[in-house]
């Protein structure tokens, strides 16, 4: 029995000392990724399609609308990231990685799947109190900011909060695009479930 008790301390010790070192490493990246992000950043709510072709200019040239595209991920320090998420309720900003490893994963947020683009952004982090350990926090109507490498600012709001088996990958897709646009998920202390908030365009 007090073996198990030191075991559960040493590794309460353990994650609170890697959540530490996780925030600081984060938030160096964070520093360097808002040097290289454009400075004056733009909400989507005020970009307009570009247009490719004017018919205006040759009555023969077919009118097109450029396809909107998700921004290529930068590189700091030999790490993809593809922009960084505000949780203002929690007091949070995280760089996001590009593509989800376990590597990154210690120091930060990753891209599991998706885009703001295409408003199915889904964004995996670890259960460190300084990354994505007290999202179960947030409640219905809380805000969520997304911005991408090219400066655009993606608003959220948290629709509602669950738990998903951790098994149950399908699930965690589930409604993506057509419910909501942007889902955040960690692991519990257990491992067995994960908590998935749900958030829609504002």
């Amino acid at each position: 029995g007090i073996l198990l008790i030191l075991s559960a301390i040493l590794l309460c010790i353990y994650n609170f000392r890697e959540g530490e070192r996780a925030f600081e490493q984060s938030q160096e990246v964070l520093t360097e990724l808002k040097n290289i992000i454009p400075e004056h950043s733009q909400d989507t709510f005020q970009s307009t399609s570009e247009i490719i072709e004017n018919p205006a200019d040759d009555l023969f040239a077919p009118y097109e609308e450029e396809e909107e595209k998700a921004p290529e991920p930068v590189e700091i320090d030999g790490s993809f990231y593809c922009g960084y998420i505000t949780l203002p309720t929690l007091g949070l900003e995280l760089p996001v990685a590009d593509e989800l490893s376990y590597p990154a994963l210690k120091n930060s947020p990753c891209r599991f799947s998706g885009s703001a683009v295409e408003s199915d952004l889904i964004i995996a982090a670890h259960n460190y109190n300084s990354h994505f350990g007290r999202i179960g926090d947030l409640n219905s109507g809380d805000e969520i900011i997304f911005t991408d490498t090219l400066g655009m600012r993606y608003h959220y709001e948290v629709d509602h909060t669950q738990f998903v088996d951790g098994t149950d990958a399908e699930e965690m897709f589930s409604g993506q695009a057509e419910e909501w646009d942007i889902t955040l998920f960690t692991c519990t202390l257990s491992g067995r479930s994960r908590v998935t908030v749900r958030g829609v365009k504002r």
